[in-house]
């Protein structure tokens, strides 16, 4: 397997039907992922953040850039991000065992086929450029869309890579290339003066003798009343992310203001924000070996069926006994608790935080982990139903063998009992503030409560089927069958 990570700029940041249009192409595709969907209306552009192998992800690159050219029209767009195509740029990065040049070969036949199927004018930029000065990418955008409209048929130096030379009249053209991990890096400033961020701009980035590996422009950001320091960090082990966001705070100060916030927008590799934080807390000789996901994530490697989702619903596909009703019913809990963090974690005020949200938040995560370790043990405690049955079996009348098969139901009874009580405490946890969240986030919000709803009557499906177990051996059930009763959903 050889996977690329591929993050495609679309000139539309406003309409989000539209931007979901988009990343569907992409989503239709077997063997492509979206892992990030960022929408910047300020800017007018979106970033989505797809991984694949090479011909599905070309294939889902493809159908992403038919719906932008019929639906995106460059002349009728304006934004403060600068732009040269509906589909404005498209990078491939390898990953794994995936290398720059299976990359730039990436490129090279995605730009044959746009060139070909869209009529769009392709030019390879970055480790694909087939000219020098086209490894920079505001050299290849250079005029956007208005100036490249004469330019691309008149000056030679802009011909195209691939496709007619000349610009398609709505979609522009586009730069298609392959790089390392970049991180687009933003920093708001406490003052609107859009001078102010243009001249911390021009002092951090590399090309005019700032920082290497750093790319800057600065922007109005007129919705927030604030100006913004726009990177593009191009190799963040040359510039880390401290030290990009240390040198705009320092150049800031220097001109009278100061800085607001800062954001990371698409993905960013963990080391990035270990880098920052061995940085700020001063840790010396801290290894990473140490962190405490990263000691998880190596077990769980290690484990049968442990190391990802899509293991996990292939194991509870199987013809096997184990994992299934309960596990699937503290799957979908975990689910829940994590929506819900994510509806908290844009409802709560970073400057002000209250403390009723930010406890409700906190047990959504100790929550989400319970789920996590119930959905293993409720796969144990059914295998150990099986043996004590079996060695109940082999052994008739032995009074050892009848107290572990006791035993092993009542295990069997107590863990999606759990799975039960937590869901649907966590349910009411949410539902409890659902006033005080955004009310974009109502559909997220609605579905962790039908998640927990789900794993609520899963549960409890299972709890049921146990305790008829019991009750066949005479183990008292009655208080039992009252919780079951109790915590059983409402119509």
């Amino acid at each position: 397997m050889t996977p690329f990570e591929c993050v495609p700029n679309f000139s539309e940041g406003r309409d989000a039907a539209r931007v979901e249009r988009i990343a569907g192409a992409a989503r239709a595709v077997p063997g492509v992922t979206v892992l990030d969907v960022e929408r910047d209306a300020a800017h007018h552009r979106s970033v989505i953040t797809l991984v694949g192998e090479g011909d599905p992800l070309l294939d889902a690159v493809v159908g992403m850039m038919r719906v932008a050219t019929a639906e995106i029209d460059l002349n009728q767009h304006h934004g403060e991000h600068p732009r040269m195509g509906a589909t404005d740029v498209v990078p491939f990065v390898p990953l794994g065992g995936s290398t720059m040049a299976d990359a730039i070969r990436l490129a090279e036949r995605l730009g044959e086929r746009v060139g070909r199927e869209l009529e769009i004018p392709v030019f390879l930029y970055a480790a694909a450029a087939r000219r020098p000065e086209r490894a920079d990418l505001a050299r290849v955008r250079e005029g956007q869309f208005e100036g490249l409209r004469t330019a691309i048929g008149s000056d030679p130096t802009r011909a195209p890579d691939f496709g007619p030379p000349r610009i398609h009249p709505t979609a522009g053209a586009v730069a298609i290339g392959a790089r390392p991990v970049l991180i687009a890096y933003n920093v708001y400033l406490t003052s609107p003066d859009v001078a102010l961020a243009k001249k911390i701009a021009k002092k951090v980035r590399a090309r005019d003798g700032g920082l290497p590996e750093v790319k800057a422009l600065g922007f109005d950001i007129p919705d927030r009343h604030e100006a913004q320091v726009s990177m593009n960090l191009t190799d963040y082990r040359v510039t880390p992310v401290h030290r990009a966001f240390d040198a705009v705070r320092q150049e800031a100060e220097a001109l009278g203001t100061g800085v607001d916030e800062s954001e990371i927008v698409g993905l960013v590799p963990e080391d990035a924000l270990f880098d920052a934080a061995e940085h700020y807390l001063r840790l010396g000789h801290f290894d990473r070996a140490a962190i405490l996901e990263r000691k998880v994530r190596a077990v769980e490697a290690g484990r049968p069926g442990g190391e990802s989702f899509a293991s996990f619903t292939d194991r509870l596909a199987a013809r096997t006994p184990t994992p299934g009703g309960g596990s699937a019913a503290a799957a979908a809990g975990a689910l829940g608790a994590a929506l819900g963090e994510m509806v908290l974690a844009y409802s709560i005020d970073a400057k002000a935080p209250a403390e009723d949200l930010v406890a409700v938040a906190s047990t959504l995560r100790d929550g989400r982990r319970r789920m996590l370790a119930l959905l293993v043990e409720d796969s144990a405690s059914y295998d150990a139903v099986r043996t004590a049955r079996r060695t109940r079996k082999e052994h008739p009348g032995d009074a050892a063998a009848e107290e572990g098969y006791r035993a092993a139901l009542r295990g069997a009874v107590a863990v999606p009992l759990e799975t039960a009580r937590l869901a649907q405490d966590l349910s009411v946890r949410l539902e409890s503030v659902r006033a005080r969240t955004k009310t974009a986030l109502a559909s997220d919000l609605t579905t962790a409560i039908a998640l927990f709803r789900a794993a609520t009557e899963g549960a409890l499906a299972n709890v049921a089927i146990n305790l008829d177990d019991l009750a066949k051996v005479g183990e008292p059930t009655g208080d039992v069958s009252a919780e079951v009763e109790r915590l059983r959903p409402k119509p």
